[in-house]
């Protein structure tokens, strides 16, 4: 990336040759050369939410930012790229959504999430360290930003104005107003399942925001519920847990099973506790914020459920449920199930044989289907 802070090297995480998508975007671009050419001060503490892939703050590291993300791989990506541009590790303060903020912030860079329910989330913990002087500055892809976006920062910051369009990103310029009476947060929001929820129909679900489909049960999980395998596995992983509904199904019909929740949003692992938590479930669990399996040892899993994205962030790709497969195999015992659901024109199907030898269709509907495949 070329910018006018200089040209660091940078890739996403886990990096990968043959990956074509790049760790920054015309945003990431725009908002560095915005921040040079106006001359904008970055004394103080500087902070950057939601930075993708770490591209803002190795390019801005001599001023000591503090980056606050929801994204384990955005945070490994992040200490990567410093390595790769020989900048030390202590540079940049990493923290999650989760953390604590910082007392006060002088400079505050926001890149656009996909998620408003996040952006709004973020904004309201992160408003009372904003004072008058604050620097507000957000930056996105002009897909990203919509009036929606705009009337957020005004609501809850101040005045909100945005930038022309260059190679289709745009920036948004906020005022702070510290007397401005802010909404109340929404977050986490807790809710009931519906009867046709299998075996957690009626429980509570705790969801903290940018969770996917926060305020319901979306309908992939709602059939998966329907069709997990009975009792017997002794360990288990709700893989890509989300608000753990999954995991807990399964914790809630087997006592005896130990599970493991994991995900790479720091929000969704928070989600998946409170959750499992509500319902008392019985037994043992874990809950990591990891890339996939990574660090789950080789052949100690019995089972693994995984409903898998096919978006990081705007762009759809099978990176992700790739890398959870083979994750799934290594980590599975012999005889140990894999059993994913995912929309029919996905083609899951392909790649379990090509990676299992083999791949069983266990239940379908015009829209999705769930899979099992067994590590030989």
């Amino acid at each position: 990336m070329t910018t006018e802070w200089g040209a660091p090297l940078l890739a996403r995480f886990p990096a990968d040759p043959r990956d074509p998508l790049r760790a920054w975007d015309a945003s990431d671009e725009y908002l560095l050369g915005h921040l040079a050419e106006r001359e904008v001060p970055l004394s103080g503490t500087v902070v950057v939410l939601g930075d993708r892939w770490g591209a803002l703050v190795t390019a801005l590291a001599e001023h000591r930012p503090t980056q606050i993300t929801d994204s384990h791989l955005a945070q490994e990506a992040t200490r990567a790229n410093l390595a790769r541009n020989g900048v030390a590790p202590d540079a940049v303060r990493l923290l999650t959504t989760q953390d604590p903020p910082p007392a006060r912030i002088d400079v505050l860079l926001v890149r656009v999430p996909k998620s408003l329910a996040l952006l709004e989330d973020q904004l309201l913990r992160l408003a009372p360290a904003v004072h008058e002087g604050t620097v507000v500055v957000g930056a996105g892809m002009v897909k990203e930003i919509h009036t929606s976006t705009l009337e957020l920062f005004e609501r809850v910051l101040g005045p909100t104005r945005t930038s022309l369009a260059r190679k289709k990103a745009r920036l948004i310029f906020c005022t702070p107003d510290p007397a401005r009476e802010r909404p109340a947060g929404r977050w986490p929001l807790v809710y009931r399942l519906p009867e046709d929820a299998g075996p957690v129909a009626g429980r509570t679900v705790v969801n903290h925001a940018g969770v996917f489909c926060a305020d319901r049960l979306d309908i992939g999980t709602r059939f998966f519920l329907k069709h997990l395998p009975g009792p017997g596995a002794r360990r288990v992983v709700d893989l890509g847990c989300g608000n753990g509904v999954v995991g807990t199904a399964v914790a809630l019909a087997d006592p005896d099973a130990e599970v493991l929740f994991t995900d790479e949003s720091f929000q969704a692992v928070a989600s998946a506790e409170a959750t499992y938590r509500a319902n008392g479930a019985p037994g043992r669990a874990e809950f990591w914020v990891g890339d996939g399996l990574a660090g789950v040892p080789d052949g100690s899993v019995d089972l693994v459920l995984n409903n898998p994205p096919f978006h990081s962030h705007q762009a759809t790709t099978d990176a992700t449920a790739w890398r959870m497969f083979t994750g799934a195999r290594r980590a599975l015992a012999p005889g140990g199930e894999l059993w994913v659901v995912g929309n029919r024109h996905l083609g899951y199907h392909v790649k379990l044989r090509r990676l299992f030898g083999n791949c069983r269709l266990v239940a379908s509907d015009p829209k999705f289907v769930v899979l099992r495949a067994v590590r030989k």
